[in-house]
């Protein structure tokens, strides 16, 4: 299975299905991540981004760093045709993006493109921000069973963004991971799991 994960910004992908991707590196399946920019003045560096792809095990990521934090719609085209690259290239049968419902403009900006190029020829797993979620709630329909080492490859390869420590939010979110996949996995009878909602699903 060829897998794409798309990540706004450095992080999020990992903050949202980091564990899953280890899972399916660890079986051998292709996964791709790209993400879109390392974020606002405060964003990690692309060394950390490295690091952090190293960790989760994926060679194979794309860090386009053109697209400036908070504006990414003024550049939905440009990401569109990102998108519809990374679609002919990867030719993914699934795909990971931001929820639709996510309130931060960059992420609902790549959740709507992601939509659009891949609707017909990809199933497409949404994953969550908890912070960006408000009136709409992160409603998960699908879920991906953990075992230990895949939320301990994720909390690594968080680990690896040293200049996110001084968000106010970070130490909280790191501190809430295994207890937020502990939750995940008790609604589906394993010890974790990482939650998705299902946009479209193709069998």
């Amino acid at each position: 299975m060829n897998i794409l994960a798309l990540s706004p910004h450095t992080d999020d992908a990992e903050l949202g299905a980091g564990a899953s991707l280890a899972r399916f590196v660890g079986e051998g399946h292709m996964v791709v991540v790209a993400a879109f920019g390392t974020g606002d003045d405060n964003g990690a560096s692309n060394a950390e981004h490295a690091a952090a792809m190293e960790t989760l095990g994926v060679a194979d990521w794309h860090l386009f760093d053109q697209f400036p934090a908070r504006y990414y719609p003024d550049h939905r085209q440009e990401i569109l045709d990102c998108l519809e690259v990374l679609r002919d290239e990867v030719q993914p049968d699934l795909v990971f993006c931001p929820s639709l419902h996510d309130t931060h403009q960059d992420h609902a900006t790549v959740a709507m493109e992601a939509v659009r190029v891949f609707k017909c020829c990809a199933s497409i797993l949404a994953y969550e921000a908890v912070r960006n979620h408000v009136s709409e709630p992160f409603q998960p329909t699908h879920f991906v069973r953990l075992e230990e080492r895949h939320i301990q490859a994720k909390m690594g390869a968080l680990a690896c963004y040293v200049s996110q420590t001084r968000r106010a939010h970070w130490p909280a979110m790191m501190d809430s991971i295994q207890n937020q996949a502990q939750v995940h996995g008790m609604r589906i009878q394993a010890q974790y799991a990482e939650a998705f909602e299902g946009v479209r699903w193709v069998i």
